[in-house]
């Protein structure tokens, strides 16, 4: 079900292991950032390195992710086109004889510890929540996993930066766990999950806290979001964009990074954190969709589940769901028809709109009207998703200025990162006078903000 490389050597051997990475899909750069991660992980066990039979380390790569576009659709049952980034968490584990879970971050030597139990009860804000609301989760829906674990992790990939670091330290610590308490060998597991989609779907309930068949649900991490995130991490493909549909999610079609260009990425140094205080402006858009969803069903006695339903109901006529929720009773709710209308408007523009030209152009190599699809993607999402910020936004008009063939914000908004599409053998100066221009337009993020590039990269990767 994990996409898995055949290394059995030594997993401190930088060089052996960057190399296998590379033939995996990963840049020179980003691969020896991975195998030098890993190497600090696996020391920090204080266990054997080189495995053979009788070992029991695990080790695993899993990726952040891009979102080229699809803003705040996935939970509402649209689609999104996505890439695996380069950057991402590198995760080892060996199993325990107790329920004890020791979880150390190999880079700043942080440890947590906490029993492997159903009842946890995690901090929120901390990091702690995430491997914590895993192992809650896991010991609810499997009971017969008790076995604790040693797991220590490293990350190349920008925290609270929209490049979905909390989805893929959910995946992480999960496939660790996983992998210590044979979960994919239990009964209850193989009945409900069968493939990467549906475990990226499962895993979005782990955070989201939803239940998942008979797969009962609990408080998750606070946010309510979708599994657009868990799928680019477990199944999107290098050198790839991949369109999913959600709600059920399932694969709608790949279309090629085009070989002339890469990605660079501004991490605008503004936290985009999806825990604590900034956790209702993120639900804010999810709660409207919601709402209107039960607006829409109450008026009209359908049972559809979300917004993109409501519109398949109507044969694709998104004037007759606007009219339905500019007239139906509020019933009392603490919201404006007004309110509902823009958060219908922006998913019919996002979804189904933008998306499908944007993709055409991608496979008829015009990049000019990709540009112009993504333009009115990142205006959108100024005007009537509102979740973006001033950093964000100028940094969107500055990189089409210098010569990006598309720009656009992504992930939860309210802070967070850019997306650039540029020529790779203009990356380097395009890095340089993107960054100089945001230095001197906000020099308040100067240390803080960070401008990389990356490739579509692999989804998660388990080292065999």
């Amino acid at each position: 079900m994990i996409n898995c490389l055949d290394y059995r050597g030594d997993l401190t051997n930088e060089s052996a292991v960057a190399s296998r990475l590379v033939e995996a899909g990963l840049s020179e750069s980003w691969a020896a950032s991975k195998a030098e991660l890993l190497n600090k992980s696996v020391s920090t066990l204080n266990v054997k390195s080189s495995r053979d039979s009788s070992s029991d380390l695990s080790a695993f790569f899993v990726p952040g992710r891009i979102e080229v576009l699809g803003k705040h659709t996935d939970y509402v049952g649209g689609s999104s086109l996505l890439a695996a980034a380069e950057q991402g968490f590198v995760i080892a584990c060996v199993p325990r004889d107790d329920s004890i879970v020791r979880v150390t971050d190999a880079c700043r030597g942080e440890t947590i510890e906490f029993p492997f139990d159903s009842e946890i009860v995690p901090t929120v804000g901390e990091w702690s929540n995430y491997p914590m609301t895993v192992a809650r989760r896991m010991a609810r829906n499997f009971p017969e996993a008790n076995r604790g674990a040693e797991i220590a992790f490293g990350s190349d990939l920008p925290p609270a930066s929209g490049m979905s670091s909390s989805s893929a330290m959910i995946v992480a610590f999960f496939l660790a766990l996983a992998e210590a308490n044979r979960i994919w060998e239990l009964p209850q597991f193989k009945a409900n999950v069968t493939s990467p989609v549906e475990l990226a779907s499962y895993l979005a309930t782990n955070e989201n806290g939803q239940n998942f068949g008979p797969l009962e649900g609990d408080r998750g991490v606070g946010t309510a979001g979708g599994s657009e995130d868990h799928t680019a991490i477990l199944c999107c493909r290098p050198g790839m964009l991949s369109r999913y549909a959600y709600c059920p999610a399932r694969h709608v079609c790949d279309v090629e990074l085009p070989e002339a260009y890469t990605f660079v990425i501004a991490s605008s140094g503004v936290v985009a954190e999806k825990t604590g205080a900034a956790m209702e402006a993120y639900n804010r858009a999810s709660r409207l969709a919601g709402i209107a969803a039960e607006v829409w069903r109450e008026a009209t006695g359908r049972d559809d589940p979300h917004l993109a339903a409501a519109i398949a109901s109507c044969s694709g006529d998104t004037s007759e769901v606007r009219r339905v929720l500019g007239a139906a009773s509020l019933g009392g709710r603490d919201v404006k028809h007004a309110e509902l209308l823009v958060r219908f408007d922006h998913f019919c523009r996002e979804n189904e709109e933008i998306q499908p030209v944007a993709v055409a152009a991608l496979q008829s190599s015009d990049m000019a009207a990709f540009g112009r699809a993504v333009e009115e993607s990142q205006k959108a999402a100024e005007d009537l998703l509102g979740n973006q910020i001033a950093e964000t936004e100028f940094l969107a008009v500055e990189a089409r200025q210098l010569g990006a063939a598309a720009a656009s914000a992504f992930g939860a908004g309210f802070g967070g990162s850019i997306w650039a599409l540029v020529e790779q053998t203009r990356a380097d100066d395009f890095i340089a006078g993107w960054q100089d221009v945001y230095a001197r337009k906000f020099p308040e993020h100067d240390e803080s903000s960070q401008f990389f590039r990356t490739g579509a990269g692999p989804c998660a990767i388990r080292f065999l």
